[in-house]
């Protein structure tokens, strides 16, 4: 799959069973995506009709769209077809173009086809040299769809106080699963990401591209350190924000997470109690964090009533959980508004629920984001496989419990990959080295410092961006830092990473 072939092989074992056979002209061997590889593009309008807010912004950027046909099944690839749906901004500045630059937002099962219009503009005038390419993964939003048909977008839960909790979150992984099966059973077996990897170099060669540039972010980041693995030499430039480490990716990549967590809960909770003539949730962190242990205490006696929803101690967790990702004013205060909500129902009183909150909970509590749960648990159990016994998980939970009550359990709790058919191909073993650009936040409560550090100590041929002070998770072009954003401007301008690693301080409130 990677473009390795053994003419000289094939010819010695030849001369050994003929040895009066006279010398072949060596020939390359035939390639068997061919047909992939010089695929004709169809370039279309993003626009899928008039509600079509991500075509509208698509258009009006100047983005063109066109799908690209890959094989279901590298190993058939004569056999069954998909599509990746992919969006391109074209380069203005041809005299000096560098290449493509391809896109991954993260998830997985993250959408990233209306993602080239805003990084084009944090890429200010570099972005002129590129065409900025925006790839939905296989199976993922415009592409060939797949949907478990959940009655949730997350298959991450907290798995309650007591075991009969946890029994409850097993019984619900194994349905989860076992839908999985019943409606996506024909290609959960090639949802990974090293397929995903190999439609990317399909993408390049569509492209006409002999190499491509790439940014990606949270699990776009390992997705991108798995491409460079496999297909060396097709890399240029390279920034993985939200570093994930490889030796912590799979089904329970969240394990060990808690402490960011817990600092990131304790820095919004001194922010809410900063505003708490606007929020109303105590005016010490204390007493703010005293509000969200209570929330909890009251939905493990018994469901709140939140709008149309019955929100119980898993799903307050998954609340607290969703809340914490973005350390930035809006998104402490949306959080702050869902913590008075549920405050409010925690207290018997009728609610309804702010715009953050009701999108969170139909997330969480409704079929309408199945499809990207879906996808997210099939890439995750189809890389790598997970231990099959509840026990466990029940003992790792109740071990996680005891040092951190409120995420713990949500970290180390019971997933469908559980109950999930091996995995086809082994983990990709990571290359020993990338001449890559890292950017991570220190307080990142997803994808943790300590990953981006040790990413970073096994290429030396790296450089690592650290933002200093905040509990961001994916810093370029969305966090506001003019340090951040000059040191991943200047690489993609210039190609050359900085002498040495950089570190810029957050944002001052």
């Amino acid at each position: 799959m990677t473009g390795f072939t053994a003419p000289a092989a094939l010819a010695l074992a030849g001369a050994l069973a003929f040895g009066a056979a006279p010398a072949a002209t060596a020939h390359p061997a035939p390639d068997p995506l061919a047909r992939y590889h010089h695929q004709h593009l169809v370039w279309k309008s993003c626009r899928l009709g008039p509600d079509d807010d991500t075509g509208k912004e698509l258009e009006k950027a100047g983005a063109r769209c066109a799908d690209v046909t890959v094989p279901l099944d590298y190993d058939d690839p004569r056999g069954r077809t998909i599509t990746v749906a992919i969006s391109r901004i074209e380069a203005a500045d041809t005299a000096h173009r560098v290449g493509a630059l391809l896109l991954n937002s993260g998830g997985p099962g993250g959408q990233t086809i209306g993602d080239p219009p805003w990084v084009r503009a944090a890429m200010k005038d570099v972005g002129r040299r590129y065409d900025v390419v925006g790839v939905d993964p296989r199976f993922v939003g415009r592409s060939t769809p797949m949907d478990c048909h959940w009655p949730t977008g997350s298959a991450i839960r907290g798995p309650g106080h007591d075991r009969a909790g946890f029994d409850r979150s097993t019984a619900l992984a194994a349905r989860l699963a076992r839908d999985c099966r019943k409606f996506e059973g024909d290609v959960l077996p090639y949802v990974t990401t090293r397929n995903t990897a190999r439609d990317m170099d399909v993408i390049r060669a569509a492209l006409g591209e002999r190499r491509i540039s790439y940014l990606g972010y949270s699990y776009g980041t390992y997705l991108g350190q798995v491409y460079a693995t496999m297909f060396p030499g097709r890399t240029d430039r390279v920034v993985l924000d939200g570093v994930a480490d490889p030796g912590r990716y799979g089904p329970r990549l969240l394990r060990g997470s808690e402490p960011a967590n817990r600092h990131a809960l304790r820095d919004w909770a001194a922010w809410a109690a900063a505003r708490d003539t606007t929020y109303g949730l105590g005016g010490s962190r204390q007493a703010v964090l005293a509000v969200v242990d209570r929330i909890q205490a009251a939905a493990e006696r018994a469901p709140l009533r939140v709008g149309d929803y019955q929100v119980d101690e898993s799903s307050t967790l998954m609340v607290v959980f969703s809340g914490l990702s973005q350390d930035d004013d809006t998104a402490y205060g949306a959080f702050a508004a869902a913590v008075r909500d549920l405050r409010a129902a925690a207290d018997g009183r009728s609610v309804d629920p702010s715009p953050w909150l009701a999108d969170t909970l139909r997330f969480l509590l409704t079929g309408s984001e199945s499809a990207y749960g879906s996808v997210q648990t099939a890439v995750l159990c189809g890389d790598v496989a997970a231990p099959r016994v509840p026990d466990t998980y029940w003992r790792d939970v109740q071990r996680a419990r005891a040092q951190d009550p409120l995420f713990g359990p949500v970290t180390n709790n019971i997933g469908p990959c559980a109950f999930w058919e091996p995995p086809r191909e082994r983990p990709t073993r990571i290359r020993d080295d990338l001449p890559a650009l890292l950017v991570n936040a220190t307080g990142d409560p997803r994808t943790v410092y300590e990953g981006a550090q040790a990413v970073h100590r096994g290429w030396p041929g790296s450089r690592l961006v650290t933002l200093r002070g905040a509990d961001q998770h994916a810093v370029f072009g969305v966090y506001g830092s003019a340090c951040v954003d000059a040191t991943v401007n200047a690489y993609l301008s210039t190609g050359r990473l900085p002498a040495a690693d950089v570190t810029c301080a957050a944002t001052a409130r």
